[in-house]
């Protein structure tokens, strides 16, 4: 038989597992070892109890110890249950004391703060579920790209039971070229084309027939009703003297009724499972290994990789549907070599799950006398699709709406008491007035209004008088009654009425005289010119002429339009008069004809504030 000095391992790790009790290695860690330290890949597959946490525990802190110290997270142990990840991670602890390496844990169910603050410290070696895992990594306080090893625990179950997703997460979040290790204490061969793909070419250790139980534990069964189990299990706690027993049930519901019924028989036990936080669970399994409690109620939380010391009694209270399950339950006791009795309860229900047990072990369940043996063969009733309705199932669903319907009326008992302790406080309103007809509402009115005198009538207000400068000029008023007194009717004005700012006295600001509205003219339009009279002809070319102002006369005449004449300011044009022939128009240069009808500031226009000598000056309009 081979040493553990004859794997390679070096002597700080060998010092420390003497310091655990090793002293043999396991045929897992014989063959699994060796291989691990070399770097290759491992697909091992033990009884469970062989020493798998060992078989790559070892590789992973003597392949990081000889690589030195280095920055960020170097391996990465995966593994499906908080109590698992809590052992490895206590294994490893163990194992590395004599080296520089550090080790922490993470799982679901307890605040992440004081995880996060370790891995921040710096961690060589990570034991997690998938849960957290995934969950810090995306909130970016994981990085796992620098990892070395990855080891995956009880592969079976993180594979097969709903975690294979979990795992392909964290797969793509690890580098391409790493050391993979897969562990289980089964391997179906339905899973093993995934696993072969996740692997290369790794070297496989089985250490004994695939789903085989340990050979060292007894194993019975006891068939009984399902109302008479709790009865037969504390009388066989009794009979065989049972030091600590681990109680498998189907339910969370059922731990806590089977822990509570264990408590009024006299025997001390707890219950955990998923229901429980992580404080209370971690408190009743220190209580279970210090031997506080004699049982240990749980559900399949407890059935996989939970370590206990010298445990003597595994109850499958009810049997599990997965015939693979029921070898983790019992592989909980006979570890490290040590002897174990596994007694399961069967009622007719659970038949077909007994025969599917003993179809995976090849042989049949020894069956154990009891003093309460079965009597109800009653098949159980089945659903509206014809599937059976386990009993425990419905029980459990039960027990959930009664418990639901329980917090609501304790709620709504809180909630009347507070509102009672408000109105006690908090005096009442008043009542709300009968309602009255409107009649009625105005014959009230009307009595109940006081007798008013009529107001006295409003001051008539007078025509505001026109006012007056300092220096006796009177004021000029609007700027319509200025225009309205222009002597020239024929003089229209197209004014916007507004409020005027040089309305009503001398204006100082230019911006106002700006904003002031300009008038704009239309000037009136002369009569035509009369024609000129004709000349007399000369003799000796009358004819000539003659000709042609008939030919002028005959020939249509084309008269251009007058052009308008610029009035005289002085001395306006009276209506209708005519401009003296012989007088030619004088024109301004650079002014364009006038065109009639056509819309044009005066000549003379008033200068804007830009143009004025002098601001400070009185404004006063006019056409000067």
């Amino acid at each position: 038989m081979k040493s553990f000095q004859s794997l390679g391992i070096r002597a700080p790790i060998l010092s420390a597992l003497a310091d655990c009790g090793y002293e043999t290695p396991t045929v897992i860690q014989e063959k699994a070892i060796p291989a691990g330290i070399i770097g290759r890949d491992v697909l091992g597959s033990a009884q469970t109890g062989t020493g798998k946490t060992c078989a790559f525990g070892v590789p992973i802190l003597q392949r990081l110890a000889k690589g030195g110290k280095k920055q960020g997270i170097r391996a990465l142990i995966l593994t499906p249950t908080r109590e698992l990840a809590i052992q490895i991670d206590e294994n490893l602890k163990a194992y590395g004391k004599n080296l520089p390496l550090t080790e922490a844990v993470i799982f679901g169910g307890v605040g992440q703060a004081p995880q996060v603050e370790q891995i921040k410290r710096g961690v060589d070696i990570l034991t997690a579920t998938p849960g957290r895992l995934l969950d810090l990594a995306g909130q970016g306080f994981l990085d796992l790209s620098d990892i070395e090893i990855f080891v995956l625990d009880e592969a079976d179950r993180m594979l097969d039971m709903g975690f294979i997703h979990d795992v392909r997460k964290v797969i793509k979040l690890l580098p391409e070229k790493k050391q993979t290790m897969f562990f289980s204490a089964t391997m179906p061969p339905e899973i093993m084309d995934l696993v072969d793909s996740l692997l290369h070419d790794p070297v496989k250790v089985a250490a004994a027939p695939v789903s085989s139980p340990v050979e060292v534990i007894r194993q019975e069964v006891c068939l009984v009703d399902r109302g008479n189990k709790t009865a037969l299990l504390i009388q066989l706690l009794e009979e065989e003297k049972v030091k600590n027993a681990l109680v498998f049930t189907r339910t969370k519901h059922g731990a806590d009724k089977v822990a509570r019924d264990l408590v009024k028989g006299g025997v001390t036990a707890a219950a955990i499972h998923g229901n429980k936080s992580q404080t209370a669970r971690q408190e009743s399994l220190r209580k279970f290994k210090a031997g506080e409690l004699q049982v240990l109620v749980a559900t399949d939380i407890a059935a996989r990789g939970l370590d206990i010391e010298e445990l003597s009694h595994v109850f499958n209270y009810n049997l599990s549907e997965v015939p693979e399950t029921y070898i983790h339950r019992i592989g909980r006791t006979g570890r490290a070599g040590h002897g174990g009795t596994a007694i399961s309860f069967c009622d007719f229900g659970e038949m077909p799950m007994l025969k599917d047990i003993e179809k995976l072990l090849k042989k049949p369940v020894p069956r154990r006398e009891h003093d309460f043996p079965m009597e109800v063969f009653e098949a159980p009733k089945k659903d509206a699709k014809g599937c059976p309705i386990n009993a425990e199932d419905a029980e459990a669903r039960q027990a959930a709406r009664e418990k639901n319907a329980a917090r609501k009326k304790a709620a709504a008992e809180k909630a009347a008491a507070q509102k009672a302790v408000e109105e006690a406080v908090i005096p009442a309103e008043p009542a709300a007035p009968e309602k009255k007809s409107k009649k009625k509402k105005k014959k009230a009115k009307a009595e109940s209004a006081p007798v008013v005198e009529a107001p006295p009538a409003p001051p008539v207000k007078k025509e505001k008088e026109r006012r007056t400068f300092p220096h006796g000029k009177q004021n000029l008023g609007s700027l319509q009654d200025f225009l309205d007194k222009q002597p020239d009717p024929d003089l229209a004005v197209s004014y916007t009425p507004h409020r005027n700012p040089l309305e009503g006295e001398v204006i100082m600001d230019a911006t106002a005289r700006l904003l002031a509205s300009k008038p704009v003219y239309r000037y009136y339009t002369p009569p035509k010119p009369a024609p000129a009279p004709e000349k007399k002809e000369k003799k000796g070319k009358g004819k000539k002429k003659g000709n042609k102002e008939e030919q002028k006369a005959k020939a249509p005449v084309s008269v251009k339009p007058a052009l308008p004449q610029e009035p005289d300011r002085r001395e306006p044009p009276r209506k209708g008069a005519p401009v003296p022939a012989g007088k030619k128009e004088k024109k301004r240069p650079g002014r364009k004809d006038r065109i009639p009808g056509r819309v044009e500031a005066p000549a003379s226009r008033q200068k804007d504030s830009t143009e004025q000598k002098s601001l400070m000056k009185p404004f006063y309009i006019s056409h000067d």
